[in-house]
């Protein structure tokens, strides 16, 4: 047996399309065998639908020829031997092995035949006493979701994640065969956002002869394909929403080309030096406004960009302010800046590597900070003494009020500043802090809280490393007033990171 769901799995229902005839239903699993086998790209389960007929349908019911699916389940009868002559079948094709269980009998008979996984069918997606029997195996499960309401899907998708479960959620439309308006696709997409960590796919049951929908749901993302199959002959035509083994062949040959055209989704794409040279031709290049001598620092006004670059040199995309560059050796006007000439420093390594800390010194102070807010950097005498001199804030809400959390890495200090318009409180929620409030230096433990006027100048520095939350009036960015000239000066001293959670 597997041990977990494979992604790219396309699972053909046989359901009651064996029609009660062992022979038919082993050519059926046959012909498809010869199918799939050009598809190695893919992972391939054949499924069958289990019930227990002699408690399943309700005594009053049985041989009832008036009701449609009693009539249905009672013609295509299959004995224990007949549904182990299947599996065995299955398996020599190189099928995993899966059932539906429309009881829990039936569980037993899947356990017992070893299987590789269980499917509960969209009509059994709340059967809770189904579900609970279903839960205390130990295979996979794959659930449709056809007909179910949000409330069912979440209460679902909870009961098997608090079972520590392997199991995937299917986007299923319950009508047979489905309408093209009516496949609603991008539920893909949403089931996707709801549930992060959960594998979801695409049940279908559209026209056999569509082959456009399983581009849609590749595309959208779906890891798990599952239609009706059959083999029609004079005998057992097949129904409006089965597909024969031409139209599985089409509709794999439409999945092979949309996994082909979508490709690489979990990660960047590798480099394509190619491409790369080719872009790099377009950029603008770096060339000197004036002579430069060796060993001078080269700042934005002593030099101009423009197109088109020579080879090697520096260009406008190595330039930010992450960047410093320092002349190796004199450089004329108009003489482009390259790796001979210059000394290049990326210091975007150092803003990352902080952010990192911070994140630690949050995840051990268990303080939870919102989704999605910025984190800012203040290196106020650049990011290569941030260690020393720096500070890392978090507005979390910024109106007529504001609230931030201010985080101190251990020795770094902040230097000293006042504001004329906002007042604000620190409140000490981590860690150990030297607050200096007009010369005037006390430590600070969490639960303190400490007011600092407008005009009060401020300084602090932690040697254990501090979070502050900071309650204000509103904050504006032209009212902070450092005593040190040579920071205001610094244009900069910030660095805001929006995507540092991950």
């Amino acid at each position: 047996m597997i041990k977990a769901i494979p992604n790219n799995l396309f699972v053909l229902e046989m359901a009651n399309n064996h029609m009660g005839d062992i022979a038919h239903g082993l050519e059926v699993i046959r012909q498809f065998g010869d199918v799939c086998r050009v598809f190695p790209e893919f992972s391939f389960a054949f499924k069958l639908q289990y019930r227990d007929l002699d408690t399943f349908i309700h005594p009053a019911m049985r041989g009832r020829d008036d009701v449609k699916y009693v009539k249905r389940f009672s013609e295509t009868r299959l004995s224990r031997a007949d549904f182990d002559a299947l599996t065995a079948e299955m398996r020599a094709n190189g099928f995993l092995t899966m059932a539906t269980p429309f009881d829990e009998p039936s569980v037993d008979v899947i356990e017992d035949q070893q299987l590789d996984m269980i499917k509960i069918a969209s009509c059994s997606f709340t059967d809770w006493p189904l579900l609970e029997r279903v839960a205390a195996s130990q295979l996979p499960i794959i659930a449709s979701t056809a007909g179910a309401s949000l409330e069912d899907i979440d209460r679902v998708v909870s009961f098997l994640a608090h079972r520590n479960k392997d199991f995937a959620i299917l986007h299923c439309v319950g009508e047979y065969p489905t309408a093209d308006e009516k496949m609603h696709v991008g539920q893909i997409d949403f089931l996707k956002a709801r549930y992060p960590g959960v594998r979801i796919g695409f049940s279908t049951h559209e026209d056999p002869a569509n082959t456009d929908i399983v581009k849609l749901a590749m595309a959208k993302g779906a890891q798990i394909f599952e239609k009706h199959v059959g083999v029609p002959t004079d005998a057992y035509p097949l129904n409006a929403y089965s597909a024969s083994p031409a139209q599985v062949r089409g509709w794999l040959e439409a999945a092979r080309y949309a996994l082909t055209v979508c490709g690489v989704g979990d990660s960047r794409l590798p480099e394509n030096l190619a491409e790369k040279a080719s872009l790099r031709s377009l950029r603008r290049g770096v060339y000197a406004r004036r002579d430069i001598q060796a060993g001078e620092t080269v700042r934005r006004e002593d030099v101009y960009f423009a197109f088109p670059p020579e080879e090697g040199q520096i260009t406008t995309n190595d330039w930010s302010k992450y960047a410093s560059f320092t002349a190796q050796a004199p450089i004329a006007r108009d003489v482009a800046l390259s790796a001979t000439n210059t000394q290049y420093v990326d210091v975007r390594s150092k803003v990352w590597d902080a952010a990192q800390r911070v994140k630690a010194l949050l995840a051990e102070s268990r303080i939870v900070v919102p989704g999605g807010v910025d984190l800012e950097l203040s290196h106020h005498y650049g990011i290569e003494r941030f260690d020393e001199v720096g500070l890392t804030m978090l507005t979390v809400v910024n109106r007529g009020y504001c609230k931030k959390l201010l985080v101190s890495l251990p020795n770094q200090a902040h230097p000293e500043q006042f504001h004329r318009q906002k007042e604000e409180t620190f409140h000490v929620l981590f860690g150990q802090v030297d607050i200096t409030l007009d010369g005037q230096t006390r430590t600070y433990s969490p639960g303190d809280v400490v007011n600092v006027e407008p005009g009060v100048r401020h300084a602090f520095v932690s040697s254990t490393g501090c979070i502050i939350e900071e309650i204000s009036s509103t904050h504006y960015v032209n009212d902070s007033y450092y005593t040190d000239e040579a920071i205001s000066a610094n244009p900069a001293r910030k660095t805001l990171l929006t995507y540092w959670m991950s």
